[in-house]
Formats: structure tokens, sequence, C-alpha cells
């Protein structure tokens, strides 16, 4: 089903990881998707993990979607606006949805891992919160002074669960509860003007640098507390999982109702009947079907025998708050 057919989408950072998997499900679902990047035809960075905003457009059109790369930096505002003003003309003002998904402090969380944060450079919090936190903002900006003209749109802000549990390092945890703030007091400002705003929980994503880094944290630190909720992909998502979800989210004629609150992929998965790329159905982080195997490895093999009933916000809160560990 084309659900989003007519429809235009913008989603930020998808040169790989998460970014690149929603670009997939949004032109899986028929949308015309804008997505943006550093890298256009070459991989802008020294990473040994490369991705590009071409071979990004090439697995959209894989699936039946049309897709426009625009190589942007999102650490220039004005580069950022010409973005906007850019969809503005070849779109006649429209923009249904935008996805704040950009970020680049995968590269210093990796080399913070395991260090207290008064042992690292005050730039880890450029790095976790300027093209992360600020972008969303920025992007934010541009996006609601077209969607608020037309009455109609969505801004999801990826966040993760990091916002409430200790997880990587301060940095990471206080951009992400900024994130879902920002999502949060979006939503109050573009109410009146019939546009939503979410914050966006993937679960554990299998994204080439997650994956990369556990495998070194395991190898160098095998009994790392850290690193054993993640190292056997236990309960994994793929970033197209994240991609389907939001798809769902864009096409949901009740889609005010969920303004201003946090969604869950696993749990959105669940109520519209999205299964992952494999065909699995990831439990939810806050589900029992995830948290006993998690802190019991063994039961990891009869998993599907548990029940999946979700922690309530107010327990799950009280234990994040007595047990800074993932």
């Amino acid at each position: 089903m084309k659900q989003l057919e007519g429809k235009v989408a913008l989603v930020t950072g998808a040169t790989r990881g998460i970014g690149r998997g929603i670009a997939i499900g949004l032109g899986e679902a028929g949308a015309t998707v804008y997505i943006t990047g550093r890298s256009l035809n070459s991989s802008y960075t020294n990473d040994d993990i490369s991705g590009t905003l071409t071979e990004t457009q090439s697995a959209v059109q894989q699936v039946g979607g049309v897709c426009i790369p625009v190589q942007v930096d999102h650490s220039n505002d004005e580069q950022v606006r010409l973005l906007f003003e850019s969809i503005q003309d070849e779109q006649n003002g429209q923009l249904d949805l935008l996805v704040n998904n950009v970020y680049s402090g995968v590269r210093a969380i990796r080399d913070a891992y395991g260090r207290p944060f008064w042992d690292c450079e005050p730039s880890v919090w450029d790095a976790c919160n300027n093209v992360g936190l600020r972008s969303h903002y920025v992007a934010s900006i541009f996006a609601a002074r077209m969607m608020t003209k037309r009455k109609s749109g969505l801004i999801c802000t990826i966040s993760s669960w990091g916002s409430m549990s200790y997880l990587f390092n301060v940095a990471y945890g206080v951009g992400k509860t900024a994130c879902d703030r920002l999502a949060a007091d979006l939503a109050v400002e573009l109410k009146p003007y019939n546009v939503a705003s979410v914050s966006i929980w993937p679960g554990i994503v299998g994204t080439e640098h997650i994956s990369q880094m556990v495998s070194e944290v395991t190898q160098t630190n095998a009994t790392d507390q850290r690193s054993s909720v993640f190292s056997d992909r236990y309960n994994w998502e793929t970033p197209l999982f994240t991609g389907r979800a939001i798809a769902k989210l864009a096409a949901d004629p009740n889609i005010m109702r969920r303004t201003g609150r946090l969604q869950i992929v696993a749990e959105l998965a669940n109520q519209y009947g999205i299964v992952d790329e494999n065909g699995d159905r990831p439990s939810s982080l806050r589900s029992l079907r995830f948290v006993l195997p998690a802190g019991l490895p063994v039961l990891k093999k009869y998993s599907s025998l548990i029940p999946d009933i979700k922690i309530p916000w107010s327990l799950l809160l009280l234990t994040a708050l007595s047990s800074p560990k993932v």
C-alpha cells in the first residue's frame, strides 16, 4: 500500500544507519523523500564505515520510491535554509513530514566509551549535541514555517531510551532528554496549526556503527555490563523498522492525538501491524519480554513464552533513577 503517495518528506542525515532505513521506509510507502548528508558520491569522513546519499537514493528507488538527495552540512544554518528554500520552490510549498535524524556524535561516543566525563574533552558535548539537538531545532524552524501555512504536517525527532537511563555518556543522555523535550514543546506551539510533533524511540538498532562498536567493546571487555545487553543481537531492530513505523504515523489521520508524546517504534509496530525487514516484530524495551531476558540471559531462548506486558512509565522511571546502568 502506498499510503504516503503524494506526500513530501525530508529525512536529515540519511547516508547510512537509521536515516537510510527511514528514507527507504518512506519511499516504500510512496512518499517523495528528500534526504540530506555531507557525502553525495563519496564518503565525507575518514570512518571505515562509509555511506553516501546516492547509495541511499538507489536503495529508495529499488523499493519503488522517489528520492531527492541534497548535500547539506547541518552545522551550517545557511545551507539548511537553502535546503528548505529548494523544497519550497520545487514542491509548491508542500512539506508533510520532517524527520530530525542527523547526528554527528557517533565517533565521539566510540572514542569516549568507558571514560567518565571529566576525562573527556569538552568538545564531546558539541560533537553529541550540535549536529544533533541544535540541528533538530534549526530544521524544525524552517519546516514549521512551511507546515503552519498549510495547517498540516508532522515533525518526528529521533531520540533514544538513553534519555531515561544512562547510556554511552553524559553528553549523549542530556542531549536525548532535550530531544524529547524539544518534541513536546514544539507540539504545544504547533497544535493550533494542526501540525504534530512527536519524539521517536527506536530500540536497539543494528546500524553499521552500533554493530562495530559493540564488537569492539565485547572484544576489549567481555564482562562490561553495558555491552551485555547488546552483545548477542537479542531483540535488535533494523533501520527499516523505524522507517515503516514513521510511515504509518505520517499516514495516520488521527496523528494529532499523538502530538507531544513519546512514541516507541516497537509499540507502534504492534498498534499498526508492522513487521521488520526479516518478518519479525521486536519487543518494546519496556516489555517484560525484553527486560527479563536482558537481566537473566538464560531466559532469552524462552522469550516467546514471556508475556508481552509493558512496564508502566512511572515504574520504569523509578527503576532508571535508582539504577543508572543499562
